[in-house]
């Protein structure tokens, strides 16, 4: 368990300043995560790495000198948000562009992928890649839907060697997407990890037993299995990582390796080092040539008993680059590098772009999209614990309290952002980021996305007629098909965004849009209980998809409850109506 910590509310902001305040000569704080604290080469690639907090020395910890340049840093176990992505991408920059690297889990790759979209936005090149090293997650024919765990760091550690020798940000890319392909993991637990203030853990494994390829934050793995030997598990992981060996090296007689064996929380050095003793003659009994071998915490679970095996094959590019000197806060290696401090000129902080100038038109627009987001604040508090119970019978049951905080924190931002004489795209974009923030997860991602979209479909010049606001919402649904990687089908809210925007851009060609609105949401009502008869084909569900039939999807609920709200705002208020100057789809 946990000991240590005031307001569990607080504990991952007070990490980060602790984590700050003793590495200070290496790391700054920002908004969102740290930057390094030293001088970067001018010009060259900045590699941003991020994710949850609770993963120590993932990531703050691999922030530094050959290593990465900033980490973006979301509340325990959840990814930071767009917004957060980008001010330390903006802190990080310099002038070469950015590659944002992540372990491949839902909330990471909306928030990162929005976030990509906006700095490209703004004029800072932009490329993103989610880690996907995780061999227990998916088989190798669906190696794309693996999860990211300890093999980041070899992703990280090569890709910002390659910055650090001035690599453009398409070869560094390319490196970094040639590391992830190169990199294997396998993963156990032993028990579960508890987070601070929780009186449960988040998960459990059964007495006598191990989670065999068990994820670092409890997801279903391979099997449970009786706790076997040291010499029995060195041979169970090494035995599944060398049938991973890429094809390109499967044949050849130089197959030189880096071994990370991770620890991840409550197993100690010792115990590590009794199970290499046993795994390192099984890798060269298989002709592995070892290259380098790390030991240690390198992506950690709070007080999770678990460790995981990592194999990197590297050849005369990786090598080089995974062997080049760093010096971080968690992993130094090498020569000494010499560190210059930043100015004074240079800590300053760097911006967020300020609000765009906005039509009175727009600035009305805007005043009744307020009143429309704080009805469905009202009623999401209200719908909270309902929304939690249909989640609880297939998911963690948060999608309530998320959706209650997100909703919230997007009321305040737009209201703060109406006062600031804000168009309607502008505080719906307020919104989207601020919804995004305390929201945390898939679902505050996916908010982010449809706010954001929303907003900048409907802009900031004109008051938008009915057609203008069916071509948002399409848009909408295309981004969140997009990032999330949801078709039709799948059990997500997906299931009725799209077929209430198709509803809704047939009624707007011949109604108002309070009409047209109102007769969509009858649809997106039906599709949401439609949901009952499904299985989840991705997202947390899936593992426990015949649970969860029978039973609407939380998400496609509290969507259709949204779009419901609205509908009933605009018959009120009539609201909305003007000249279309969006974009049309």
């Amino acid at each position: 368990m946990t000991w240590i910590f005031n307001r569990p509310a607080d504990f991952a902001k007070e990490m980060v300043a602790g984590f700050v305040n003793v590495h200070a000569a290496l790391v700054r704080q920002v908004p969102g995560g740290v930057v390094r604290s030293t001088q970067s080469k001018p010009g060259s690639v900045a590699v941003v790495v991020g994710g949850g907090s609770g993963h120590y020395p993932a990531f703050a910890g691999l922030v530094g000198q050959g290593l990465a340049h900033g980490a973006a840093m979301g509340n325990l176990f959840a990814s930071p948000s767009a917004q957060q992505i980008c001010s330390v991408a903006r802190a990080a920059n310099n002038g070469g562009g950015v590659l944002l690297t992540f372990g491949n889990y839902a909330g990471d790759v909306l928030h990162f992928g929005l976030a990509c979209e906006r700095l490209r936005a703004e004029g800072i090149p932009c490329e993103t890649l989610a880690i996907t090293d995780d061999i227990s997650s998916a088989p190798a024919a669906e190696k794309e839907k693996r999860r990211g765990v300890a093999g980041d760091l070899s992703v990280f550690k090569i890709a910002a060697a390659a910055a650090e020798r001035g690599d453009s940000l398409d070869e560094v890319l390319r490196i970094a997407r040639r590391a992830n392909e190169h990199t294997r993991t396998l993963g156990l637990a032993f028990s579960g990890c508890t987070l601070p203030g929780a009186e449960q853990p988040l998960f459990t494994v059964p007495e006598g037993m191990m989670g065999f390829g068990m994820g670092i934050h409890g997801e279903p793995g391979i099997s449970d299995v009786p706790i076997p030997s040291a010499q029995q598990l060195a041979e169970m992981l090494v035995g599944e990582l060398i049938r991973e060996i890429p094809a390109a090296l499967a044949n050849s007689n130089n197959q030189r390796f880096a071994v990370m064996l991770n620890g991840l929380g409550a197993v100690k050095h010792e115990e590590m080092f009794v199970l290499w003793h046993a795994a390192e003659p099984l890798l060269r009994k298989n002709g592995l040539q070892i290259a380098d071998v790390q030991l240690g915490e390198f992506v950690t679970s709070f007080d999770m008993a678990g460790i995981s095996l990592t194999l990197i094959w590297l050849d005369e590019e990786l090598e080089p680059l995974w062997l080049a000197p760093a010096h971080t806060p968690a992993f130094s290696r090498g020569s000494i590098i010499r560190e210059r401090p930043l100015s004074h000129r240079q800590r300053e902080p760097v911006a967020a772009p300020a609000l765009p100038q906005a039509s009175p038109s727009s600035q009305q627009t805007a005043a009744k999209v307020m009143r429309i987001i704080d009805s469905v604040t009202e009623v999401l508090i209200e719908n909270s614990v309902g929304l939690g119970r249909i989640d609880a019978i297939a998911g963690d049951g948060d999608h309530g309290i998320g959706m209650e905080r997100g909703a919230r924190a997007a009321r305040k931002a737009a209201a703060k952002a109406l006062q600031k004489g804000a168009g309607a795209g502008s505080l719906l974009q307020c919104a989207a980021d601020a919804w995004a923030d305390e929201a945390g997860g898939t679902s505050g991602a996916i908010w982010g996305v449809i706010l954001n979209t929303l907003g900048t479909a409907l802009g900031n010049d004109a008051a938008p007629d009915a057609r203008c606001v069916a071509n948002a919402v399409a848009q909408a649904g295309a981004g969140v098909m997009h990032f999330g990687k949801a078709k039709p089908g799948d059990k997500t809210l997906v299931d009725v965004l799209v077929p209430f925007s198709t509803a809704l851009q047939a009624a707007a060609e011949k109604s108002p849009i309070s009409e047209a609105w109102q007769s969509a949401a009858e649809i997106a009502r039906r599709s949401a209980e439609e949901t009952a008869n499904m299985v989840p084909k991705i997202g947390r569900a899936r593992p426990l998809a015949e649970r969860s039939r029978g039973t609407p999807d939380p998400g496609a609920v509290s969507m259709a409850m949204i779009i419901t709200t609205v509908g009933e705002m605009l018959s009120d208020h009539n609201s909305l109506t003007g000249e279309c100057a969006c974009p049309q789809v």
